[in-house]
């Protein structure tokens, strides 16, 4: 919201909401229905929309007390994750990985598909982690940077990069817009471009893990 308040501002418009649930229909009932103009953040190659330039690039992420001895780990097959317990959302993507490396026996699993109005397993998920209940968290990355950004104990995230062999776990992160949109495609590719700055600014301030092509973290 504060990057669309941003790019509002630069084309001296005004700026409304639409929001919608996380599922099934969620493009068809929004931008396609015409309710809203720009979904904020999809990924690149979803083809249901017309994406922009990327704006950052991000990962899943490993979310973990500041002590630990997982808090370096940026692979499913480090052995130091053997016989640790492991908080993942069901049918996400590192599920795959724990299974690829029989590390899903221990794991506890959180829900995927909620109505955020009654549920937050990501919460949930860090919650246990703070009262030792799992070792580890594994989440999408801008929200495990996010929620532990405001954690009151120290927690440390970080991004799982060296994974290869199952599914993709790094993305990079598009605005998107309907296909008939062309000139407003471009345009926001125009503004993109010249508030990169800005916009990292704010993604660093949510606490959004930001990689660069070669997956270092960029920190400013």
């Amino acid at each position: 919201n504060k990057i669309a308040a941003l790019l509002a501002k630069k084309l001296g418009k005004g700026l409304a909401y639409t929001y919608y649930p996380d599922s099934q229909g969620y493009i068809r009932n929004t931008l396609n229905a015409f309710r809203c103009d720009i979904v904020m953040g999809i990924a690149q190659g979803v083809d249901i929309v017309q994406t922009t330039n990327p704006y950052y690039r991000t990962s899943y992420v490993l979310v973990t007390k500041k002590d630990s001895d997982l808090a370096s780990v940026q692979s499913f097959a480090d052995p130091k994750l053997k016989g640790k317990r492991l908080g993942v959302t069901a049918g996400s993507a590192p599920a795959s990985y724990l299974a690829l490396h029989d590390l899903i026996a221990k794991a506890k699993s959180y829900p995927l598909f909620i109505d955020t109005r009654f549920s937050a397993p990501a919460n949930d998920m860090l919650n246990d982690l703070r009262a030792g209940k799992i070792d580890a968290a594994i989440l999408w990355g801008p929200l495990g940077g996010y929620l532990a950004k405001k954690s009151p104990v120290p927690l440390n995230v970080q991004p799982m990069v060296k994974d290869t062999g199952g599914p993709q776990l790094v993305y990079r992160i598009c605005m998107g817009v309907r296909h008939s949109d062309q000139n407003w495609k471009r345009t926001l590719n125009k503004l993109i471009a010249a508030n990169s700055t800005e916009i990292n600014d704010i993604l660093r301030s949510y606490g959004v893990p930001l990689l660069d092509e070669h997956d270092a973290p960029i920190t400013r």
